[in-house]
């Protein structure tokens, strides 16, 4: 069974293709001297009050950690956090420049603890995450050092940390339920599992809770203004694509939205008047814009060099703004932007510069920059990918690889992709889709694979099959398949649902069974994807059947399996018993175990030790060469 492509393809209704920046689609950019594909990452930047010091996380070490950094002296080194020998997640800077939080994930698991310091590195103690929980923050009371944040375990449990008095005061327990800020006697909750969530506002005097008047949508994020009476939320209720709304009792106020574009994310200044909104433009192009809270006045700021943007920070001012962009040639940067101005500017000497590149990794004089395609499913629904074509004197058809994102509700965008330059380098093209159930199409599309929609996510791989071929990018007896986490599922799904359609496969961190994700799985993790894949005792029959670890006698392809040994997100047993399914077959497999990483892989030794096993498996068994 193929899928087919129906007609000509179009993009999804509203939006419009994105031209990208140099380099031009498909086109090669010189790299700098000492230019690796593993470079460092910087990420989680968080402004002192004044705007002087920025903290952010990078792995410029080797594993990532809490720096510190001079904002505006040019030349400027960051200097590390003695946060320990666990890799750091994130870090937050205190309204009153008294303290920085950040979490750790010990083993690289899922678990989360969080811990405070001191600016200066002293004053080090454990603050959350006790008992095997995990923590995940929320917003800073304005002006002060007390922090929302919510335990996750068994139940969740929302609280208030102050760190001048060292004390903590419970606000709510329960279900699916994370604590993003409070004002006064009333705090703003976020409930519900993916997809399906709702905010409402808890009174903490009376015990009264109502949830905000947006029906029939996912709301997901939210800060007070007004000093409590207002919530600005990021919501799709009442519209297919997410919009920014105020909402101030059962009056429900749109302040911004988008014809062509979604709002991924945004953040506000400490003084609650100006909000930095990320629009995720057709494809997952990024924009930034500045609202004016009291004119309503929105306006797009120059943006930084780079595709894609996340972790907007402001001073406590609103005077400068942090954020990190990346593009094909350009790893995760933090750049800063001055919004009076108008000017924008990476910080310091930018640490991911060629001081920090491992001497023994690999570098290439180019690399290759994507092109956005756009395709039809079988059912006709529209479907667009990332097409990087090799650097070689010929116009294909190549030995193609199609990489499946994680998420599922996550998306395929033209980032920093170390492994794609890889593949590229040795000769395989690239096609990354955005299949039904990815984010930043709206609504609509990210739920589509839903339950047993997921059977039409499985046929859209094989519609980007058939779109390869006849377009001739791809040699048909030469095409791969990868993915991790549930980019690995739908891969081992995939392979094994249409055998016939692939040559070779590598699984990361991927789910091969529901039933023994859901057992083994983090709880917290568990409720809240019941939304996206469906009960394991009510929809046991479905899941049974979308598990690919019971087809794989239909496997054809030779497999490569990669686990983290601490993983509790997806546990390793669900990479070893489709090894244990294979053992004896005449299917070519391998399994790369690697100790002391967690579902994400960290360390960037890990990373490339990875890198390097997916790249050479698919070299050897889809070209016949591994280099």
């Amino acid at each position: 069974m193929t899928a087919e492509i129906g007609g000509n393809a179009t993009t999804l209704p509203g939006f419009a293709a994105p031209a990208l920046a140099v380099p031009p689609p498909g086109g090669r950019a010189p790299m700098p001297p000492g230019w690796s594909p593993t470079t460092c990452d910087s990420w989680s930047p968080s402004l002192s009050p004044d705007g002087d010091r920025v903290v952010f996380v990078s792995d410029l070490s080797g594993a990532p950690r809490a720096w510190v950094q001079d904002a505006h002296t040019v030349g400027a080194r960051p200097a590390a956090l003695p946060t320990g020998a666990e890799p750091v997640a994130r870090v937050t800077w205190s309204p009153d420049g008294a303290w920085i939080v950040y979490t750790v994930t010990p083993g690289g698991a899922p678990r989360a603890e969080a811990w405070a310091i001191r600016p200066d590195g002293t004053d080090q103690h454990q603050i959350a995450g006790f008992g095997g929980t995990t923590v995940v923050l929320g917003d800073w009371i304005p002006g002060t050092s007390r922090l929302a944040l919510t335990e996750v375990g068994a139940t969740a449990r929302a609280t208030v940390r102050d760190l001048a008095a060292g004390t903590s005061e419970e606000i709510t327990e329960g279900d699916l339920l994370c604590l993003l800020d409070v004002a006064g006697s009333r705090a703003l909750l976020r409930r519900g599992p993916r997809g399906a969530r709702w905010l409402e506002v808890l009174d903490t005097a009376t015990g009264k809770s109502q949830p905000l008047p947006l029906a029939d949508g996912n709301t997901d994020r939210g800060f007070f203004t007004d000093g409590g009476e207002t919530v600005l939320a990021r919501t799709d209720a009442g519209s297919d694509l997410a919009t920014l709304v105020a909402v101030t009792g059962a009056d429900v106020v749109e302040l911004a939205r988008r014809p062509d574009a979604e709002l991924e994310d945004f953040t506000i200044s400490q003084d609650r008047r100006t909000v930095a909104l990320l629009w995720n433009r057709y494809g997952g192009v990024s924009e930034l814009a500045l609202l004016d809270l009291d004119t309503r006045e929105q306006r797009t700021l120059p943006p930084p060099a780079g595709e894609v943007f996340e972790g907007c920070a402001f001073a406590g001012d609103g005077g400068l703004l942090a954020l990190v962009a990346q593009s094909p040639i350009q790893p995760r940067t933090i750049w800063l932007i001055d919004p009076a101005l108008g000017e924008c500017r990476t910080l310091g000497d930018d640490p991911t510069g060629p001081a920090t590149a491992a001497p023994d990794e690999p570098s290439w004089p180019v690399v290759i920059a994507p092109q956005l395609c756009d395709l039809r499913s079988g059912d006709g629904l529209a479907l667009s990918g990332w097409l990087y074509r090799p650097d070689s004197d010929h116009d294909g058809p190549w030995p193609t690889v199609i990489s499946l994102h994680s998420g599922p509700e996550a998306q395929e965008r033209p980032g920093h992709n170390p492994l794609f330059q890889a593949l590229l380098a040795r000769g395989l093209a690239v096609f990354a889709p955005n299949v039904r159930g990815s984010s930043g199409f709206g609504r609509q599309f990210v739920d589509a694979d839903n339950r047993a929609g997921r059977y039409g996510a499985i046929a859209d791989v094989a519609a980007c099959v058939n779109y390869l071929v006849g377009t001739g990018v791809a040699d048909p007896e030469r095409i791969g398949c990868i993915g991790r986490s549930y980019g690995g599922y739908l891969t081992l799904a995939s392979l094994t649902t249409f055998p016939e359609l692939f040559a070779a496969g590598v699984s990361e961190c991927g789910m091969s069974n529901f039933e023994t994700f859901y057992a083994r799985t983090e709880p917290w993790i568990a409720a809240a994807a019941v939304s996206k894949y469906g009960h394991p005792d009510h929809d046991r029959e479905l899941l049974r059947n979308l598990s690919p670890l019971h087809r794989m006698d239909r496997l054809s392809a030779p497999l490569l399996l990669v686990h983290g040994a601490n993983d509790t997100n997806v546990p390793v047993h669900e990479s070893e018993q489709v090894l244990e399914a294979l053992r004896g077959s005449d299917v070519p497999h391998e399994y790369l175990l690697l100790p002391g990483e967690g579902h994400d892989f960290l360390a960037r030794t890990s990373r490339q030790t990875a890198i390097t096993a997916t790249a050479q498996w698919l070299a050897t068994h889809l070209s016949g060469v591994a280099v």
